[in-house]
Order: C-alpha cells, then structure tokens, then sequence
C-alpha cells in the first residue's frame, strides 16, 4: 500500500506529515520553506511510493477565506500539474495549530522545543492528515 502525504502551507514553512505504508498512523516528518517545497517533494516521492497529498485547506471560522486560502489554492493547482498521478485532495485545518499546539503540551514536550520553528507546523501537518483519515475520505 502507498504512504500518504499531508502539507501544512504557509508563507515561510510547510509542515508535512505521512502515514506508515498501511495507512494507519500520521506521524510529523519535516518542516520545509515553502520557496522548496517542489524540490523536497520530488525527492520523497522518489524515494518510497505515496499515492495522495493531502493539502490543509485555511479557512476563517465562518467557513470563508483566510489570508492564506489563495497561496494554497495556487500552490494546490500546481502539485496537481506537476504529480498528475497523485490524487490531490484539501483538507479542513481549522484548529489545527491550536491542536498541535495542545498535542505537543500534552506530550510532555519542553517549551523551547515548542518554540522551535517548524515544531507545530509539522505537528500541525499530522493533524490534518489524522482528521483525513478519520473523515474516510481515502
């Protein structure tokens, strides 16, 4: 069975996220800036067979648009072109910092681990991928 994949898109940093090859867990993998996020792709899906990417779709509370719904509509439209074999689907992500945030508390993780830069953003990748799955949309 192939991996999947999850991005959490913003203007620096993507978080990004993958299941085990039985699709059964989402796990944090890496942070990258999003100005490489193409390269980083390429080589990942070189290495090990994925078959969706899964992309946080930003939404205000009331549903609409965020300040960042047309970067990932963009850059959504663009990993479709450019991995026409990967279904590519949007994923609700509202909450889902808050989420990474609390997880990460949870954990027991220390707070200048939390602090680090890209630490939620992958964490936050994770969540979006869980709700994914949980939502069985695959």
């Amino acid at each position: 069975m192939a991996r999947i994949v999850a991005l959490d898109i913003g203007g620096k940093r993507t978080g990004i996220a993958e299941t085990d090859p039985m699709q059964i867990i989402a796990t944090p993998k890496d942070t990258v800036e999003t100005s490489k996020l193409l390269d980083y792709l390429r080589q990942l899906f070189a290495t090990d067979s994925y078959e969706t990417i899964v992309i946080g779709d930003p939404k205000n509370l009331d549903g609409g648009d965020s300040d960042n719904s047309e970067r990932v509509r963009k850059l959504t439209t663009k990993l479709q072109n450019v991995f026409p074999k990967m279904k590519v689907v949007l994923q609700d992500e509202r909450f889902s910092s808050k989420m990474a945030m609390q997880s990460m508390i949870d954990s027991g993780m220390k707070k200048m681990k939390r602090r680090e830069k890209g630490e939620i953003d992958k964490v936050s990748a994770a969540i979006i991928l869980q709700s994914y799955m949980e939502a069985g949309s695959f």
